[in-house]
């Protein structure tokens, strides 16, 4: 079953109280999003470190109820290309 983009935004905001967040559905199906996600929680890790953070937000939900997500993330000084 898909996941709806507000779920998704819900599940990061709680894990991420600071966070802005931009959630797109890619092909309109609520499998595919892409996501950009800025927080304070994020300054000086890697971006691995940062999308760990992200996943885990999302509790498991990965390759589940949420098929694909494109994930950009970056602390608030950071530029998000």
């Amino acid at each position: 079953m898909p996941m709806a983009a507000d779920d998704i935004e819900a599940l990061i905001r709680a894990a991420l109280p600071d966070a802005r967040i931009e959630i797109i559905d890619l092909r309109g199906d609520g499998d595919h999003y892409a996501a950009t996600v800025t927080s304070a929680a994020f300054a000086g890790l890697p971006r691995v470190r940062q999308h760990q953070l992200v996943y885990r937000a999302l509790g498991g939900r990965m390759g589940g109820e949420l098929h694909a997500l494109q994930l950009t993330t970056a602390a608030p000084q950071e530029q998000v290309i």
